[in-house]
């Protein structure tokens, strides 16, 4: 194989990659209407049971100001509902709906979920592996200073 066909087949493999990401997230969004991080934070609420804000943001790896907007917009659909603390007025808990809790438990699995499954059954060193091929790539393609979270979603998708 010739270097041109290996980096032909190497940006072939990341076009792969980014064309799962993108159908899973079309996939998700048409059976349920939510992007993967409107679904990451209904299931962190219902994992954390009475979250604030902050825990969510913590959590699903967005800032506080990402994790607002979207749970502004799962809020006009009815699915959360965020309430001040009794104890501490500072403090803004959340907590699913009936119709949050409804669209979370007819959702299909994330593809982070099963990449983990997968990337668990493999050995430390081929994980290591993984790792290393793709920090040096994130760096060949100028984006290791990109923020980012571990949610697997096209492009800026966030809300």
């Amino acid at each position: 194989m010739t270097e041109m066909d290996l980096q032909d087949q190497v940006l072939i493999l990341l076009r792969r990659i980014i064309r799962a990401t993108y159908l899973h997230s079309r996939k998700l969004e048409k059976k349920t209407g939510l992007t993967t991080p409107q679904l990451m934070a209904l299931r962190t609420i219902d994992d954390l049971k009475e979250p604030t804000v902050s825990d969510i943001a913590k959590s699903v790896s967005l800032s506080l100001a990402t994790v607002t907007t979207l749970l502004n917009r799962l809020e006009k659909q009815g699915m959360v509902h965020r309430e001040r603390s009794t104890i501490d007025r500072r403090r803004v808990i959340v907590t699913l709906t009936e119709v949050g809790q409804k669209k979370l438990d007819a959702a299909p699995k994330p593809l982070q979920d099963s990449f983990n499954d997968r990337f668990s059954d493999i050995e430390a060193w081929e994980q290591h592996l993984i790792m290393a091929a793709l920090e040096r790539i994130a760096t060949m393609m100028d984006a290791e200073d990109l923020d980012a979270s571990p949610l697997l979603t096209e492009g800026d998708e966030v809300l």
